[in-house]
């Protein structure tokens, strides 16, 4: 079973599916479906239409140089059948897929990484166009310390206004 890649939006294209266009000059384009189709058409850039996967390659949002991708080459040379070298196909296809899901992890990974350290340089830039609008921390630890002033005179007075009410008690009772 052969399956096919679609000319404009590189999907596959199972057999019996999508749409053949025949250029004059016996140039054949495969669809896998009409949204595809309408658009070449149209003459619409892949390259340019943000949902097609050659967009996403070359504005850097999929991994596109890997060696693992040179498996996936398509070889019209005919193969004498072997069972051996089928079993070792199907087991190197099984190991290239692994390696290919930890790569396109990391490549996410990688390019998170550099979103979060734009969104880090734009927040310093916005405190430090901003930094008026902060109050210093020394700012802070002196307006805690007068309050705890202000708590330890208003204790300071209770406790005399107190002392002083037990001795007018006492010269009462004398």
């Amino acid at each position: 079973m052969r399956i096919e890649k679609c000319f404009f939006c590189s999907s596959t294209i199972y057999p019996g599916h999508g749409i053949q266009f025949v250029r004059n000059d016996c140039k054949i384009f495969k669809f896998c479906r009409s949204k595809c189709h309408r658009a070449f058409k149209k003459k619409k850039n892949p390259r340019k239409t943000r949902w097609t996967k050659a967009f996403r390659k070359a504005s850097g949002k999929e991994l596109t140089v890997d060696q693992a991708f040179e498996f996936e080459k398509r070889r019209n040379t005919p193969v004498k059948y072997s069972r051996e070298l089928w079993e070792k196909t199907v087991d190197a296809m099984k190991r290239i897929e692994e390696i290919q899901q930890k790569r396109k992890a990391q490549h996410i990974i990688k390019r998170l990484q550099k979103g979060v350290e734009d969104r880090k340089k734009a927040d310093r830039k916005l405190v430090e166009k901003n930094m008026h609008v902060l109050k210093s921390p020394a700012a802070k630890l002196s307006r805690k310390g007068q309050q705890l002033m202000e708590i330890e005179e208003e204790s300071d007075f209770e406790e005399e206004k107190a002392v002083m009410e037990v001795e007018v008690e006492d010269e009462d009772e004398e």
